[in-house]
Order: C-alpha cells, then sequence, then structure tokens
C-alpha cells in the first residue's frame, strides 16, 4: 500500500508540473505526437491495405493448388523464354488426375473469356468475365448464393444453356426483376440464368464474382476453344481438409510429371501456384513500406525524445530547492526519481494519444469523405501508445536519475 501511495504522489506532482507550464508541455509534445502520427499513419495504411489483399487471397483457399503454364513471379526479372514453350494445362490433364489423385478433394477444369458483354432485352452490362468450368467448380471454390443454385450435374454434363451470374450483372440486367429463369445472351447464345452469386463489393485484387458470368464447360466446348491460350485455361486442386498441403502438393506434381512423361531431372513444364506464394510476396512488399515507415517516423521521435529529455533538465533545475525540501522531510531517492519519470512518461503519452488522435481523424476523413475504408486496428494503438511509453522512460531517466541524487543541503541553498 505504500508503494501504491508513494507512486500516486509521485505522479500527482508531475501532473501539477504539466498543468503548470502549459504552453511548455505543448510544446514538448509536438515531435513526439508527429513521430507517432507518422509511424501509426503508415502501420495503419499498410495492414488496412494488407488485410484487404489478404481476404481476397483467402478466397483462392489455403489448400488449393493451381495447374498453369506460367508461374506465379512478382520480381522484375521473369524469365519468360523459360515457360513461352510449355503446354498449356489441358482436359487431359484434368481427366488424368481424376482418375489418379487420392488426396484431392476436388478437381476443376476452368477457362475464362473476359470482357464479355451480357443482353437481356435492351440492357446491357460490358466487361463481364465469362468462366467455364467443370461440374467440380463447386468444390475448388466457396460459392455462396443470393439467389437460385448451382447447375445440376445433368446439365453440366450435357452442356445445358444454363448460367449463374454475378450480382452486379443481376443487378445492370434486370432492374429488380426475379432474374431466375430469364434468358440472357452472350457470345451469340440465349443462356437460362439458373442462379446469382452472393454480392461480395469491390475486391482489390479483382477475384470478386461480382461481374462474372459462369457457364458448364460442355457448353462452352460450343462456344470456343476452352483449351486455347487466349482463354486461360487452368486446373485447380484443393486438397483434402485431413490431408496437410505439402503432401496435396508433393502428390500432384509427381502425378503431373507422370501425365507428361518427364524423365527424372528432367525440369517440370508445368507450374503449380498456390497462395502461399502470394502471401509470402505481400510480406516482403509491406515489410519495407513498414521499415520505411519506422525510419521516416523515428527521425521525429528521436528529435522529440531529445526535447522532452532537455524540458526534463529544464524542470529539474527549476524545482531543485523543492527536491532538496522534499528530500529533507525524508522523501526517498526513487520518489524524486519516479516523479519526474512520471512526468516525462505523462507527456510522451499525452503526445502519442495527439498522434493517434490525429490518426483516427483522418481514418474518419478518408473512410467518409473519399470513400476509402482505413481501419485503426487495436494493435497500432497499443502500439502507439507502448513507443510512447519507452520514450517517456528513456527521455527522462537521466533528468530524473541527477534529480533523485542532489544533495538536499545543496539543492535547498540554490
Amino acid at each position: 500500500m505504500m508503494i501504491f501511495r508513494l507512486v500516486g504522489e509521485s505522479f500527482r506532482f508531475a501532473w501539477d508540473a504539466l498543468r503548470q507550464n502549459k504552453l511548455r508541455t505543448m510544446l514538448s509534445l509536438l515531435g513526439i505526437s508527429i513521430g507517432i502520427f507518422i509511424i501509426i499513419a503508415v502501420f495503419t495504411g499498410v495492414d488496412t491495405m494488407r488485410n484487404k489483399l489478404q481476404s481476397s487471397v483467402d478466397k483462392l483457399g489455403s489448400k488449393t493448388i493451381f495447374i498453369q503454364k506460367w508461374p506465379w513471379i512478382f520480381s522484375g526479372n521473369f524469365p519468360w523464354w523459360k515457360y513461352v514453350n510449355r503446354p498449356e494445362p489441358s482436359l487431359r490433364d484434368y481427366i488424368s488426375l481424376k482418375d489418379r489423385m487420392e488426396m484431392a478433394q476436388g478437381i476443376c477444369f476452368e477457362a475464362s473469356a473476359n470482357n464479355r458483354t451480357i443482353k437481356y432485352r435492351s440492357n446491357s452490362v460490358e466487361g463481364a468475365t465469362l468462366n467455364t468450368a467443370t461440374q467440380e467448380y463447386d468444390q475448388t471454390w466457396t460459392l455462396e448464393f443470393q439467389d437460385g443454385r448451382y447447375f445440376t450435374e445433368s446439365e453440366g454434363k450435357s452442356g445445358s444453356p444454363v448460367c449463374v451470374v454475378g450480382a452486379d450483372i443481376a443487378d445492370g440486367l434486370f432492374d429488380g426483376q426475379d432474374p431466375i429463369g430469364k434468358q440472357v445472351k452472350i457470345m451469340g447464345r440465349r443462356i437460362t440464368v439458373v442462379g446469382v452469386f452472393k454480392k461480395e463489393g469491390d475486391d482489390m485484387m479483382g477475384m470478386s464474382q461480382d461481374k462474372n458470368v459462369l457457364i458448364p464447360l460442355n457448353l462452352a466446348k460450343s462456344m470456343f476453344d476452352v483449351e486455347n491460350e487466349r482463354y486461360n485455361p487452368q486446373v485447380t486442386v484443393r486438397g483434402k481438409d485431413n490431408v496437410s498441403f505439402e503432401d496435396v502438393e508433393s502428390e500432384l506434381k509427381g502425378l503431373m510429371r507422370s501425365i507428361h512423361r518427364l524423365r527424372p531431372g528432367q525440369e517440370d513444364d508445368f507450374s503449380l501456384n498456390k497462395t502461399t506464394m502470394i502471401s509470402n510476396q505481400l510480406d516482403v512488399m509491406f515489410g519495407v513500406v513498414k521499415v520505411a515507415g519506422w525510419i521516416i517516423g523515428g527521425f521525429s521521435i528521436l528529435v522529440g525524445g531529445f526535447g522532452i529529455a532537455n524540458i526534463m533538465f529544464v524542470s529539474v533545475k527549476e524545482r531543485t530547492n523543492i527536491i532538496g525540501i522534499q528530500k529533507s522531510l525524508g522523501a526517498k531517492n526513487y520518489f524524486i526519481l519516479l516523479q519526474f519519470i512520471f512526468e516525462s512518461v505523462a507527456l510522451c503519452i499525452m503526445g502519442g494519444l495527439l498522434g493517434l488522435g490525429l490518426v483516427y481523424i483522418l481514418t474518419l476523413i478518408a473512410t467518409h469523405g473519399f470513400d476509402v475504408e482505413i481501419i485503426l486496428y487495436m494493435s497500432n494503438i497499443i502500439l502507439g501508445i507502448g513507443v510512447s511509453v519507452m520514450i517517456g522512460l528513456i527521455s527522462g531517466f537521466w533528468p530524473a536519475y541527477s534529480a533523485s541524487r542532489l544533495d538536499p543541503v545543496e539543492a535547498i541553498r540554490s
């Protein structure tokens, strides 16, 4: 109890000192406030964008592997000549994998035609993506419907003229009418709408279903060459939940080499792309931005820390006689030490809270004024306060220590 009482008294002394010197206190806060503002603003923007991108990546599935001609390489030096002569993933690959792979929950062949126009009577939607896939599409992707259904197995096998449309396409074509059963025109064919995907909203990586149309692969074969490179053919494999991702990837690679009859030591003529490749690249990219934020904000915090230390030395000088009186009345060294450390920490926390407040105002302006959602996460708030406390402890320790070592007689006489 004695310790808590001493801590409380030390805090009251520090608060009185700050309150009596309002202008000096405000000027001392500026360096810390600017530093915390820069660091937390950068981290808030980075974390918001990182999480939005990651949520887009997560739609692909953590256990999903994409067999494609081109690898996902994010560096500037892309050795395209190594991959240009590779074969495109084919229906033969899909059929062979479906017959032989044991660790897959679903295996699907897909192709897509971009920038298509979808028409219904006098209405049309441009820039839609026409996706086509085998029946297992719902096993390799997580599909949610706001209306209707997925096409049946008999519709998929027979190539029935049915489709599932995205929410934006349904809104643009049908003007609030029920889209189920309506016939739309795609690439000159009349196709009946049997389902509408649930609206997902804007996606930073363009993986939203809102402007997509999905048709059975056997229907698409009569409309365009699904194995042609211009339609981006791929085989999508999702592993079973009770099997490790590494085992799924290992089995898939072995089967693909066998299907393509590659000799031992011969380089793969296919790419196994996965979401971890994107996640790792995001970590590297945003890690660099965070380091830059630390460097820029660190200089402001460093200047602010020196400013706090200087103010604390001035404060010790002004209150030297008061310190002498306190010590002559029995105040211990640690009481004087705590008194000035609390003052320094309180200064920095106030500066940190001011910086965090500015960041929060910035997020409100961006979200409501420019329709760009930015979130100030609790982890960044804790980081800002934690950095403020650390700077307060470091900046205030030496002035506080020098005050605690003063001789009471000499202090009173000064």
